[in-house]
């Protein structure tokens, strides 16, 4: 069966030239060109990858990645961003998104964001092992992380990235090992990805995301998971 992706972007000539490329590679595309589609979109049906403009009619795109994760929909979502949008780059990956791409972009970059984000949702977890640290259980088979009980939504960019610091505990880990671990050697992507994603973790995790106790920064080498 043919991964679903929905593209959600307003200017039809790059609409329809994302809609060309993906469908070439044997993807089957859905577009919408306002946010409130969009979102009703996502919630409504199954979808295998999002790609979000974030300047769109309706509902912005930042709002529509909010609303979606907040309503525990884990579907991968890449932002699409122009030049000089550094902090909504930031914001989106805060709000959950798994990734982003900067306009313009070529059909090499939009190809391999793609198909590294896809691969991250559809790996074989295994016969799944459970962790625990503090109150917190994190079941890598039922992809599902608790504490006390209760569910912890996390995306699944951010479930890999802690799946490897627990298959890790107590080793610094650079920057580029979890590039490499978490998003793909062929992963074209900045330092500020993953600092964004401990920061997101950290806030879903620690009692104190100021002064964390598992996920611990090493200056000038990396992060190590002590829990």
């Amino acid at each position: 069966m043919k991964e679903r992706i929905l593209v959600v972007e307003d200017e039809p000539t790059i609409a329809t030239g994302l809609r060309d490329d993906l469908e070439l590679e044997g993807f089957a595309v859905e577009v919408v060109d306002d946010g409130t589609a969009a979102l009703s979109r996502i919630l409504e049906e199954k979808f295998d990858l999002v790609l979000l403009d974030l300047m769109l009619p309706g509902m912005d795109g930042l709002t529509v990645c909010r609303e979606a994760r907040s309503k525990g929909r884990r579907t991968p979502i890449i932002i699409l961003t122009a030049k000089g949008q550094e902090v909504d780059k930031v914001v989106g990956l805060e709000l959950g998104a798994d990734d982003y791409i900067t306009k313009p972009f070529s059909r090499r970059e939009l190809l391999a964001r793609v198909k590294a984000v896809l691969r991250r949702g559809r790996e074989d977890p295994g016969p799944g092992k459970v962790y625990g640290f503090a109150d917190i259980t994190v079941d890598t088979g039922r992809f599902e992380v608790t504490r006390r009980g209760e569910r912890i939504e996390l995306t699944a960019t951010e479930f890999k990235l802690l799946q490897v610091f627990l298959e890790h505990r107590g080793r610094v880990m650079s920057i580029d090992e979890l590039l490499r671990e978490v998003w793909g050697r062929d992963a074209i992507l900045t330092d500020r990805v993953v600092y964004t994603h401990i920061n997101h973790l950290r806030n879903k995790l620690e009692e104190n995301p100021q002064e964390p106790r598992f996920l611990v920064g090493v200056r000038g080498v990396g992060y190590r998971f002590d829990g």
